[in-house]
């Protein structure tokens, strides 16, 4: 059995983590930690997991998560994990990380995006853990920098048709919706009820910090730079994210050739799912699940792809992901503990 300590185990996507880790066959939870409900029980906390999950909560110490536990999930805000991280792998656990922390490959890029980094030697080694992408890696992997949900659900979609070349990397849009979980839990604002109900809004326009995340694994996909308009919108419900992405095509690329280079590159990844022409991805069919729903559009007239996806961002986009990055790094089936079938309605 693998054992797995959630770090941030009361945060959205660490409960998430919790509750996909329940269920996970080759793992025991041996440790929840939590610095606002240190020594609660986590079913105290969250009363759906009532006689599932009944452990308390604790303070975290490296020491005593790392005798317990060989891989550690850090699901906490950017910058904490950094901190703690080079001492967790230096104590022979491996590590997913839910933050931006360990994402990119060029410290500048991050620093530019949150702030200084505390442990630049750990970029070098650390892994994108876009599960699909850069699987052979991850397997090998001691640290693992789980990617944001609006870049998994804008990068699925273009990484193979940016390295195929069937689209102008110049001209990329990518719009996307997120629901309210995304923001996470700790009360804020813009996040309250009266404030999200009945409301429908852009924000952080071109300047979300999810982009430059996104452009350097486009760069590296496509071998030359990329750069894309990237606008965050903000829906009234709890989860799911829709991104829908605009690009001109290639000369002489038609729906075939993007059919064919899509449903190839997935061919044999169980969690992506190309969608039959004419049906866009709903938010709805992948809810709860770690599935990525792609579609498109050929525009003829205008020689431009209108490209789809949907996805559950707290799963998928967060913790879903992260427990597949896990399977990988374990020789698992990357579908381990994450093959609950969708919700029909």
């Amino acid at each position: 059995m693998i054992r797995a300590a959630v770090v941030g185990a009361t945060g959205y996507a660490g409960a998430e983590l919790v509750r996909i880790l329940a269920g996970h066959p080759e793992v025991v939870i041996t440790a929840l930690t939590s610095r606002q409900y240190a020594d609660v029980a986590f079913d105290s906390i969250y009363p759906a997991m009532a006689g599932i999950i009944t452990q308390k909560c604790e303070t975290f110490d490296t020491d005593s998560v790392c005798r317990r536990a060989d891989v550690v999930f850090t699901a906490l805000p950017h910058k904490l994990p950094m901190e703690i991280i080079p001492e967790i792998i230096d104590k022979g656990c491996r590590v997913v990380d839910l933050s931006a922390d360990f994402r990119f490959r060029d410290p500048a890029l991050y620093e530019a995006a949150y702030q200084t980094h505390a442990a630049k030697q750990l970029l070098a080694e650390s892994v994108y853990g876009l599960c699909e992408v850069f699987a052979d890696d991850i397997a090998g992997a001691r640290l693992v920098g789980n990617p944001g949900c609006y870049p998994t659900s804008v990068l699925l979609p273009l990484v193979p048709l940016v390295k195929a070349g069937l689209i102008d990397s110049g001209t990329i849009i990518a719009d996307s919706k997120s629901g309210v979980s995304g923001a996470g839990r700790n009360p804020a604002v813009t996040s309250l009820y009266s404030e999200v109900s009945q409301s429908f809004k852009a924000y952080k326009v071109a300047s979300h910090r999810h982009e430059p995340e996104m452009e350097e694994k486009l760069t590296q996909a496509g071998q030359k730079p990329v750069n894309i308009t990237f606008v965050p919108h903000l829906l009234p419900m709890i989860r799911g994210m829709e991104t829908t992405i605009y690009a001109s095509l290639a000369s002489v690329v038609n729906e075939p050739d993007i059919r064919q280079c899509l449903e190839q590159y997935y061919q044999d990844r169980r969690f992506v799912r190309i969608t039959k022409q004419g049906r866009p991805p709903d938010t709805r069919e992948v809810r709860g699940t770690n599935y990525c729903d792609i579609g498109f559009v050929v525009d003829d007239q205008n020689r431009r792809l209108v490209l789809m996806s949907a996805i559950d961002n707290l799963v998928k986009g967060a913790a879903g992901q992260a427990v597949q990055n896990m399977n990988l790094m374990w020789g698992l089936s990357e579908t381990t503990g994450l093959t609950a079938a969708p919700y029909p309605v």
